[in-house]
């Protein structure tokens, strides 16, 4: 596979965003409550992405495929916000880490019941050692902690597996484009139970809040999600994008040193190192292999 033709570079771009959008939720929540930066960020998106869309003239969907960019949007947006914010007001950061970590194993499961997609051994061998990693930077330094909150988590890693396994699906119809904006549309709309709130909110905002909002809507938003659908198109498996979600917790203690001035500890250096050492063997371990072979062959 060509870089031109790869679904790397788009799944890095997406993993990028998303991971400095850890930081700046978290600077943005100490003005906006959680439900009203969900609505604003994802109307920037949605406003970023129409008005694309109109220079473009990108196409409708057809009547048959709104149901499904509404369960993405619904699955992606509205409810993975509010069951994943819920949790994480009763459980440890590390708890809330570890769980969302599971979805890429989960999308792994899912896709292979529901497209036929296998993991090869070597391919679990490197999910282990990424879970690995992330449990290191969530534990070494933390404790883990199970409540009704963990049950909140779970069913925010199932609402995102689901995203991730509908993006499969419409990206076989649709172009990147399409699939990311009418999903994001479906989510804006129902997210706009919360409007009454944020405009309250943005009125007394000060200015850097603008800033904060405005890079998640357009960056971490508009730009990941239009990146993400886009590797689902150009990937051969669904789990060879969604596996990029283990480094998010790596990334997002680098992006916190340096937005917020968190000093990474050993755990996230050692924690990260596993990380990369599971992508590599994930996405390139069978490289390895036949290379090994030939030069055995060769000898």
């Amino acid at each position: 596979m060509g870089f031109k033709n790869s679904f790397h570079p788009y799944a890095i771009i997406t993993i990028v965003f998303w991971s400095l959008a850890y930081v700046l939720t978290r600077l943005a929540l100490q003005h906006f409550s959680i439900f009203s930066l969900g609505f604003i960020r994802y109307v920037i998106a949605i406003c970023v992405l129409l008005l694309i869309s109109y220079f473009i003239r990108i196409k409708f969907p057809s009547k048959k495929d709104v149901p499904l960019f509404l369960l993405s949007g619904c699955f992606g947006f509205f409810i993975y916000m509010i069951v994943f914010n819920a949790g994480q007001a009763v459980v440890s950061s590390a708890t809330g880490s570890i769980i969302i970590s599971t979805v890429p194993v989960i999308t792994a499961l899912f896709a292979c019941f529901i497209y036929n997609e296998k993991l090869k051994l070597f391919q679990w061998i490197a999910v282990f050692i990424e879970f690995t990693g992330v449990a290191v930077i969530s534990l070494m330094n933390d404790s883990f902690s199970i409540n009704s909150g963990a049950v909140w988590l779970l069913l925010a890693a199932l609402s995102l597996s689901l995203y991730n396994i509908l993006q499969r699906r419409l990206t076989k119809t649709y172009t990147a484009l399409e699939t990311t904006t009418y999903s994001i549309l479906g989510g804006a709309i129902l997210l706009a139970v919360f409007s009454t709130e944020s405009m309250y909110e943005i009125y007394t905002a000060p200015m850097i809040q603008y800033v904060y909002i405005t890079v998640l809507g357009i960056g971490s938003s508009a730009i990941a999600y239009l990146a993400w659908a886009k590797a689902f198109s150009k990937a051969s498996h669904t789990s060879q994008v969604s596996n990029y979600m283990f480094l998010t917790p790596f990334l997002a203690s680098i992006f916190g040193f340096i937005l917020a001035g968190e000093v990474p500890d050993n755990a996230t250096f050692i924690g990260g190192v596993l990380i990369l050492i599971g992508m590599v063997i994930f996405n390139f371990g069978e490289k390895f292999y036949t290379v090994g072979k030939c030069s055995k062959i060769i000898l």
